[in-house]
């Protein structure tokens, strides 16, 4: 069986600026054959470890589920957040900046233009 706890560590422990706030949580059923996989870090990370369109933590996820197929588990990989609802008054403020540009749209005047024709090359 593969140290899960090892492998994430490993993983994601240098994209972490609190890397002692990382915490792995490890389940297996009575079989062993499925395994439950819990990660849980400092929310300030949070930008860090999932990265750009979750490609990152994405990346991690396929390591550990590729890492569990080896042994023939089926895994499944989790993040917890500590603070699901807590929010910032500046995401908050983004969030609604972001909706009323949504809304507003400006009509823009078309401008008709006469596309070239094409000519034939005589040889």
């Amino acid at each position: 069986m593969p140290d899960y706890n090892s492998l994430i560590s490993f993983l994601l422990k240098p994209l972490l600026a609190h890397p002692d706030a990382l915490r792995v949580d490890f389940e297996s059923n009575s079989k062993s054959d499925r395994v439950w996989i819990r990660v849980a870090f400092d929310p300030e990370d949070r930008g860090r470890v999932f990265g750009k369109g979750g490609r990152t933590i994405q990346a991690v996820r396929t390591v550990v589920m590729t890492a569990a197929q080896e042994v023939g588990h089926s895994a499944r990989f989790e993040v917890f957040d500590p603070t699901p609802n807590a929010t910032s008054d500046d995401s908050q403020d983004s969030n609604s900046e972001r909706r009323e540009r949504q809304q507003v749209q400006v009509e823009r005047p078309r401008i008709n233009v006469e596309k070239p024709k094409r000519r034939e090359i005589i040889n």
